[in-house]
């Protein structure tokens, strides 16, 4: 269980939060992860409970039927999901699609989605990365061409969270080709939009849970009232909403490293080896010990952070730096608590061969560590 007697960035309400969020998970996740694992996705049935529980979109405004939280709901949320070990796709509506939909939506747009999305009976993706086209918006292919009052949209992505279970997809798109990222529109497809398919739940060397999905369109025809925002404005839309999305996987990131850590504490007071404990050779108790100091930094960035986005102060580059170093970090921490487990490490029976496999991605998506530091570099 994660440790917030110290935490900064919370008060009662977010903690009262958090036991609602322990108690659901406890029924209809934490029972349920091996078969979620073996299945690729995570049922609608756990969306409805979550949703019944009001832990889905909790900051949608109270005008638009929501509970009108901060993000810091969110990040509770994201940090006991990431604890739990579970790759299920809540965060991306929760922390990502729902502030395009409120954001951004027309009201009638906001009618038709926001509750569902809310309640659990919607569930949504945001479609951008391409087989050509990763971190480089300029690089995106599909197109939607202008057809009186339509769009006909053309083109293909990969990699897309919730792709399998998604109701309505946010695409990002080409409206005007001879303008790159600046040309790019955002474009609701509902599932069953004619010409709209859905390919192969996509084999991944973790985050087994989550379906991850290409996604087809051929002469998607909608109307142009599907356009999310501004035409042509998808790459400023998509710039904006950044900063959440990337402290967004940096909370994750520390919600896996303590339980990474924990799981190895736990193997190593267990293990006996040459008559004495694993956790006794200094080796180990180093490591840990190094580790902790990580945690303990780890933390307490993270609050600060938090506690800056809440105020709206986050800045791109900050956001940024905090997924860089938070991601590595869980990495380097997923990657020692496993070589303490020795064998038993490589083992999908442990929980540290899990939390491993999950973290790899963390480095990648929302923007490679590359990326990251190319974009922290701006700032300085």
């Amino acid at each position: 269980m994660l440790e917030v007697a110290n935490r900064t960035a919370y008060n009662e309400d977010h903690e009262a939060f958090r036991e609602t969020v322990r108690k659901v998970f406890g029924e209809h996740m934490e029972p349920h992860l091996d078969q979620h694992e073996a299945e690729g996705i995570v049922p609608r049935s756990a969306w409805k409970a979550l949703g019944e529980a009001g832990m889905l979109c909790p900051t949608v405004s109270e005008e638009n039927g929501g509970l009108g939280l901060d993000f810091g709901f969110n990040c509770v949320l994201a940090e006991e999901l990431a604890y739990l070990g579970s790759s299920a796709g809540f965060t991306l509506q929760n922390d990502i699609t729902v502030n395009y939909f409120e954001r951004l939506g027309s009201p009638e747009q906001k009618a038709k989605y926001l509750p569902g999305m809310i309640s659990g009976d919607i569930i949504t993706a945001i479609a951008m990365t391409e087989p050509g086209a990763g971190s480089d918006l300029q690089g995106i292919r599909t197109t939607a061409v202008e057809d009186g009052n339509h769009l006909v949209i053309n083109g293909s992505k990969t990699y897309i969270t919730n792709g399998q279970n998604a109701d309505v997809v946010i695409v990002v798109a080409k409206t005007d080709p001879t303008a790159g990222a600046k040309g790019t529109s955002l474009i609701l497809v509902d599932a069953d939009t004619p010409g709209f398919a859905r390919g192969r739940n996509l084999d991944k060397i973790g985050q087994h849970s989550a379906d991850t999905s290409e996604l087809f369109f051929e002469d998607v025809r909608v109307p142009k009232t599907n356009i999310l925002g501004g035409e042509n404005r998808g790459f400023i839309h998509l710039m904006e909403e950044l900063p959440q999305e990337r402290l967004s996987i940096a909370v994750s990131a520390m919600g896996g490293a303590q339980r990474a850590f924990d799981e190895a504490v736990k193997f190593t007071k267990e293990r006996k080896a040459f008559g004495k404990t694993v956790f006794e050779f200094q080796n180990s108790k180093f490591t840990l010990a190094d580790l902790a100091a990580k945690l303990q930094v780890g933390w307490a960035h993270l609050d600060w952070a938090i506690a800056r986005h809440l105020k709206g102060e986050l800045t791109t580059g900050e956001a940024s730096a905090a997924k860089l170093w938070h991601t590595e970090m869980q990495w380097e921490m997923v990657d020692a608590c496993l070589q303490l487990h020795g064998g038993a490490g490589y083992m999908n029976e442990y929980p540290i061969a899990r939390l491993w496999r999950d973290a790899r991605v963390q480095r990648i998506y929302g923007g490679t560590s590359e990326i990251m530091k190319e974009v922290v570099s701006r700032e300085i």
